[in-house]
């Protein structure tokens, strides 16, 4: 029923200077539920790790989706009516499946003095051992029945349902509130999710993105025309894989310079049964792309 993919590209600027890839993403599909994730690490100097940091928010967020799944009619069950307060006990989870691989990271590998080289003592002593990983996170997932979202930072998640229409189901998110970065690393970051939920539309794909994709648009109109052209392409996913690779590398190199990361699942019987939509709903876009540009044009005549 499900099927996904999900990339990261390194951003050009951290191929000229040798930094890592800070980014982070996977997807996994089941019978009953697919999820899709990225997480973004922090590129400040105080968060050292955090390209190790975006690869545990990753895992943690599998692993806690998987750990409500176990018991998938009663979840699928309790989830509609519940799901605010499930929603928050999903979240918890993931803060402490990540706080607890942080802490056996740094216990099995403690700073080393190249690490501490970047600060002073007293620069150091006031770092939390926990931002030394810091990275946003974001994810969607669908079940049989309904589509949710859990996010903490900046990224984007774009929903397409059977209307074939690309949405932002959650704003997107520059920064937090008094420019306090939101990130899974913050002692209060269970109480700094955003997540969406709903039972009213089936899904035909989800996507899920950092912040180097969105940033690499002029407009969110182009921005989520992408996403309906992508998932037009879906139906021939082993031949899009490398094309995908492709034009993420190039949206880096010539856009924002940043990492790329992006994960998609979709329902595969929905997208082949709304494949003409969607190829329509691609052709009204450009119609649209042109209107905006021709209206541009003549305001500014």
């Amino acid at each position: 029923m499900f099927n996904g993919f999900s990339q990261s590209v390194m951003g050009a600027s951290h191929e000229k200077t040798g930094l890592v890839c800070q980014d982070s993403s996977a997807f996994k599909v089941s019978d009953s539920y697919a999820i899709a994730v990225v997480a973004d690490g922090h590129g400040s100097k105080k968060h050292f790790r955090s390209h190790i940091g975006s690869k545990y928010a990753v895992e943690s967020t599998i692993e806690a989706i998987d750990r409500f799944y176990e018991d998938t009619e009663e979840f699928e069950a309790n989830f509609p009516k519940y799901h605010k307060m499930i929603l928050r006990n999903i979240e918890k989870q993931i803060i402490a499946n990540w706080n607890s691989k942080v802490a056996k990271h740094l216990e099995e590998n403690p700073v080393t003095d190249e690490e501490k080289s970047k600060f002073t003592d007293e620069e150091f002593e006031k770092i939390q051992p926990e931002s030394y990983y810091g990275s946003t996170l974001i994810a969607a997932i669908a079940g049989r029945n309904f589509t949710f979202g859990v996010q903490i930072g900046d990224g984007t998640l774009v929903a397409l349902f059977e209307d074939g229409k690309a949405v932002m189901p959650m704003e997107y998110n520059e920064s937090a509130p008094a420019n306090v970065t939101a990130s899974i690393c913050n002692s209060n970051a269970a109480t700094m999710f955003s997540s969406f939920y709903t039972d009213q539309k089936k899904m035909i794909a989800l996507f899920v993105s950092t912040d180097g994709l969105y940033t690499s648009f002029g407009s969110e109109y182009d921005f989520l025309d992408y996403h309906t052209i992508i998932t037009s392409q879906l139906v021939n996913l082993e031949a899009f894989k490398q094309i995908i690779v492709n034009n993420l590398t190039k949206r880096s190199r010539f856009g924002t310079e940043d990492d790329i990361s992006l994960s998609c699942v979709f329902d595969e019987p929905l997208l082949n049964d709304s494949i003409g939509l969607i190829k329509q709903r691609v052709e009204e876009n450009k119609q649209e792309a042109a209107d905006r540009k021709a209206e541009s044009l003549r305001k500014r005549v």
